[in-house]
């Protein structure tokens, strides 16, 4: 293998040991003569600025890998943001309890099936053995009986932990399972919508987007723009776990970042599932043909990313201490950066959650080194838009096309011998002999 191809393979690396490199030698030095940028509490800074939406972001990788786009998730982190504060400020029968705590039973119980069934289905396929060519079908008691039983089971376990806790208010596990079940039934609506309706994902996730904001502002009320959340006065104290330092070295949001890209980059890497996907963002029409269940992928990547989406929101409560209707306004474009700048092709088939990370901590260490330098904050949109294109260029290798045309765009302004060496090329040969096509005879 060719240095050029090992450049290539790693130019992803290559840009974030860059841009670590910038920050380091141009970063300012305090007054005890320490470079600012690579004091500890500065990178863990960047950790836990990252991490809202590097959650959003590991959702979003899955579901541009098969070729879809979801522009909802602001939108959802928003409507869980001020669920998340309601349950834990505000006691009794709230909007946020009508919302969440229905929601966690209907996912409860649809979990219940779906997993029962899935593993008896495996159970079936393995004892059929490879060469089997019928269809796997269920018998009632293990299709039907048993997947019911066990949903109710769990819709009964999670409404045995919940309900006890509307008189008074949400502790952190009651928050930790309810906003997330919310962005997951929301975002497994879209992706239902997307498959039964056979619609652009562009467009259902706008519609989404509006509609989940409204709902937000409807949870919310119309005089409470903003939910505080004061842990030890107006909520747990426990809450307060959720901003601290693990150990003294990582910060709690780090550490749900890094899990959520280990655990679902084991998923996309090493299960059928996240060979599935691949192959859906590769060409959908095939893997329908080859027997992949292509609506039931693409509603899990769509839930997962709400799923995701709704544990951002539980960190941002945690980290601002507070729920807004419009916490996520704009998070869902710093997310599709992040993802595109890690090597994520927005045509689909493309793209690893390794990548995403790299993305959202080069996204993460550019704004951090332009408020170091004080940068407009103007400025640093202009900034961060020049950076997110010339990547892409990189990523999808159309740097050079770009440069060749713009050398035929401008050539004739140039003049000289760069105009005569474009025209030349635009000239047929002389000594080209013309093909007869039509046969005619001189």
């Amino acid at each position: 293998m060719s240095i050029l191809n090992i450049l290539s393979r790693t130019k992803l690396y290559w840009g974030l040991i860059a841009i670590f490199l910038i920050g380091v030698l141009g970063s300012p030095i305090s007054s005890k003569g320490n470079n600012i940028f690579l004091s500890y509490g500065n990178l863990l800074d960047v950790l836990r600025q990252v991490s809202t939406t590097g959650l959003i972001a590991t959702g979003m990788t899955a579901v541009i890998i098969t070729g879809g786009i979801d522009l909802s998730v602001g939108s959802l982190m928003a409507i869980c943001t001020v669920v998340c504060a309601m349950l834990l400020t505000v006691p009794g029968v709230t909007p946020a309890v009508v919302l969440g705590v229905p929601t966690v039973a209907v996912v409860a119980l649809c979990l219940g099936i779906l997993v029962t069934r899935f593993v008896f289905l495996n159970i079936e396929k393995s004892r059929a053995g490879p060469q089997a060519t019928h269809a796997i079908k269920l018998d009632s008691v293990r299709g039907l009986v048993t997947p019911g039983i066990i949903g109710v089971i769990l819709c009964s376990l999670a409404l045995w932990f919940l309900l006890p806790q509307v008189g008074s208010k949400f502790g952190v596990l009651g928050v930790l399972l309810v906003a997330p079940c919310v962005g997951l039934l929301f975002g497994a609506l879209n992706g239902f919508i997307i498959v039964a309706g056979r619609l652009q994902p562009f467009i259902v996730t706008l519609a989404m987007m509006v509609t989940a904001l409204g709902i937000a502002r409807l949870t919310a009320g119309q005089n409470n723009a903003v939910l505080p959340v004061y842990t030890g006065s107006n909520a747990t104290a426990d809450f307060e776990m959720l901003r601290s330092l693990v150990f003294g070295v990582i910060p709690m949001p780090g550490l749900f970042f890094l899990g959520a890209i280990l655990i679902y980059g084991a998923v996309l890497r090493f299960t059928p599932f996240g060979r599935y996907v691949y192959a859906i963002g590769g060409n959908e029409e095939a893997a329908r043909l080859s027997g992949i269940a292509a609506g039931r992928v693409k509603i899990a990547t769509y839930a997962m990313s709400g799923l995701l989406a709704g544990v951002a929101a539980v960190l941002y409560v945690a980290q601002y201490r507070q729920g807004k209707p419009d916490a996520g306004a704009g998070l869902e474009l710093d997310a599709i950066a992040a993802v595109v700048i890690g090597g994520t092709s927005l045509m689909g088939g493309r793209g690893s959650l390794i990548g995403t990370f790299c993305g959202v901590l080069i996204f993460g260490l550019l704004s951090n080194i332009l408020q170091l330098h004080n940068i407009n904050s103007n400025l640093q949109l202009v900034l961060k838009g020049m950076i997110i294109i010339g990547t892409v260029l990189v990523q999808e290798r159309n740097a050079v096309d770009l440069l060749f045309y713009l050398r035929l765009v401008f050539a004739p302004l140039w003049g000289g011998q760069a105009h005569k060496e474009t025209t030349a090329a635009k000239r047929p040969s002389k000594e080209t002999p013309s093909l007869n096509l039509g046969g005619n005879k001189k």
